[in-house]
């Protein structure tokens, strides 16, 4: 089944780019999700969405799926977030496994509350969220068995969540992800500063809507004792969701320029390490980037890092996703 027509970043960025090197860039016109690179060596390359044929396919497979992932990266050495993953009542059934809900909640409990939820194969940040006791756990849980069958649970972790991004042997740029937070003004209610951030969103064009009824936004709001239509102070700032990604709401902070040259070296290691030359690896610090590396851990890494979000935080931004595209066409003529 066709999946609906949306807007795209990659294709007509590459059409642009590839002109530039006497690439021809077809774009399949009915959904415009799909195309064709033509090189003028005759090579031809293809795409869909973010994900270019740049990555193995083993290695991207593997990328996809957080456990998969996280298992090579602990066995490797590299400080993965502590946690474990658990399976449906149907696939449980269908493997012979007692891993279900009910031994999720037993380990969540062991490690302690909060602990952190997602779907194994999730992206953008969809459904995943801190929980804090036991409703919302097998609510957070439910949510996640029904984009996937198999859900992790992780040990809530703190600091600043970066995102690196990693072409071959360089770093392209850096990012300091905040999740989707509004700042009162004393008047607005939290509905009116939600919409407000939203009308901000679309005025810069970039392709990000908020979810006023997001379970994960009103359990946050009921810890508070909060509605959508309560009141914040001027001045007050109040963050909605878990996850800090840019596609949910989240705001970019960019750091390409002061991240510290070790991290610069795990995030080109660990993009070689996983088989991959594209890559983008999404950081937890205790501290900041630009700091030698000390308490740090591995969020997850991800073989289509899509920028289309971050290429609308500013002009220079926009500077930075071009010249990595360049260079992925560069690459993929090779």
């Amino acid at each position: 089944m066709k999946r609906k027509k949306e807007s795209l970043l990659l294709g007509p960025l590459l059409k642009k780019l590839g002109s530039k090197i006497g690439a021809k860039v077809l774009i399949e016109p009915e959904w415009g999700v799909v195309g064709q690179i033509t090189f003028k060596s005759g090579k031809r390359r293809y795409f869909r969405y973010n994900t270019l044929d740049l990555n193995p396919v083993g290695a991207s497979d593997i990328a996809k799926d957080k456990d998969y992932a996280n298992y090579f990266m602990r066995l490797m050495k590299y400080p993965v977030t502590p946690g474990r993953a658990f399976y449906s009542d149907s696939w449980c059934a269908a493997i012979g496994s007692r891993r279900d809900i009910d031994a999720a909640y037993r380990y969540a409990r062991k490690i302690g509350f909060p602990v952190i939820i997602k779907p194994n194969s999730g992206t953008q940040g969809t459904d995943v969220c801190a929980v804090c006791n036991k409703e919302e756990f097998y609510c957070a849980m439910r949510r996640a068995f029904k984009k996937d069958r198999i859900a992790l649970v992780q040990r809530k972790l703190s600091g600043k969540d970066y995102r690196v991004v990693v072409l071959d042997n360089e770093v392209i740029s850096a990012y300091q992800r905040i999740p989707l937070n509004i700042v009162g003004d004393g008047r607005s209610t939290i509905r009116q500063l939600l919409t407000k951030k939203e009308r901000r969103f679309i005025a810069s064009s970039r392709d990000t809507r908020i979810k006023l009824e997001d379970p994960r936004i009103l359990t946050k709001l009921k810890r508070q004792r909060l509605t959508l239509d309560s009141k914040l102070a001027r001045g007050q700032q109040l963050f909605l969701l878990d996850n800090a990604n840019l596609s949910t709401g989240g705001d970019a902070l960019d750091v390409t320029d002061s991240i510290h040259p070790m991290f610069k070296k795990i995030a080109i290691d660990l993009t070689r390490d996983m088989g991959l030359r594209l890559c983008g690896v999404d950081l937890m610090i205790d501290g900041t980037i630009s700091d030698k590396p000390r308490n740090y851990w591995i969020l997850e890494i991800n073989a289509a890092p899509g920028l289309d979000h971050y290429v609308k935080t500013g002009p220079s931004q926009q500077k930075i996703v071009e010249n990595l595209y360049l260079k992925v066409l560069k690459h993929l003529e090779k």
